[in-house]
């Protein structure tokens, strides 16, 4: 199989630590999904067959540990994003948003300051929250039920609002200039970064298990595994 012709979606599917892989190089494997490993890394300009040989390198020493979760049952995937994502998501944004008036309060006269962080994540925040209220109460109970038939139009409009989380996320690493750390940078601000990171890590791996497994999934018409 050639790596490289292979969508993003699916090698972070099909390959435990692939989404790393994709981190380092800054490939968009949760709203590119679609896009083939050879044609994102020439838009990125990086190396796309060495990128392609470290993923190699992950399938050549994968252990049977590994957990596919296309062959997860509905309710098996779904409990395991809420738990895993929403649940991490609703913990970690208040207290980003907390860390981030703190920097901009104390070192707002500093160039690299990221001025209107703290704003940014409030509204990202509350769109976040909206978002994973309407997959709780609607469009997750319709799976879970066995009527994905019911869910083209709810599953539209959340690949919409995750385009437009990944713009969310385009936009913090605007601020923070990838969230890079500037000399001399505090605790708190350390702190900041660290969350940030962790928190652009664990959306795109959220979208991603969304959009290139459980809607595929679900849109798909065939038979969903069983428990």
């Amino acid at each position: 199989m050639n790596l490289l012709d292979q969508p993003l979606g699916q090698l972070a599917r099909r390959i435990a630590g692939a989404t790393r892989v994709f981190h380092d190089h800054q490939l968009d494997f949760c709203c590119g999904g679609k896009h083939s490993l050879r044609d994102a890394a020439a838009a990125r300009g990086v190396d796309g067959p060495a990128v392609a040989a470290r993923l190699q390198d992950l399938l050549d020493h994968a252990g049977p540990a590994n957990r596919d979760w296309g062959t997860a049952t509905p309710a098996e995937l779904i409990d395991h994003i809420i738990t895993r994502f929403h649940e991490r998501h609703r913990d970690e944004l208040p207290e980003l948003i907390r860390l981030a008036e703190k920097v901009e309060r104390v070192h707002g006269d500093r160039a690299d300051c990221p001025v209107g962080l703290a704003a940014h994540l409030s509204a990202m925040w509350r769109e976040l929250e909206n978002h994973m209220q309407k997959e709780e109460e609607v469009l997750f109970p319709l799976l879970a039920g066995g009527h994905g038939v019911l869910a083209g139009g709810p599953i539209a409009v959340l690949r919409h609002e995750h385009d437009e989380h990944g713009e969310a996320l385009q936009r913090i690493a605007e601020l923070t200039r990838d969230i890079t750390l500037p000399r001399g940078a505090c605790n708190t601000w350390r702190a900041l970064y660290l969350g940030l990171r962790t928190l652009r890590e664990g959306l795109m791996e959220h979208i991603h298990l969304e959009n290139n497994v459980l809607f595929e999934q679900a849109t798909a018409g065939a038979p969903w595994p069983q428990a």
